[in-house]
């Protein structure tokens, strides 16, 4: 099952998302925005970075 992007108010009144993988698990959160407008942007953001992204590791145990 595909994850899904939740959209929602936080206690001070801001707007967040975070993704939920398919057995609800939250595996990204994102900032505080000052409108639902603007933090459907950023689902719309992560979601065009995230296709074909690279993945880098970065390990100081080299």
């Amino acid at each position: 099952m595909a994850g899904t992007f939740e959209v929602y108010a936080d206690k001070a009144g801001k707007y967040r998302f975070r993704l939920k993988a398919g057995n609800g698990e939250i595996v990204a959160s994102g900032e505080a925005y000052e409108s639902k407008s603007n933090a459907l942007r950023g689902v719309e953001a992560v979601q065009r970075a995230a296709d074909g992204a690279k993945v880098v590791v970065l390990d100081p145990k080299k």
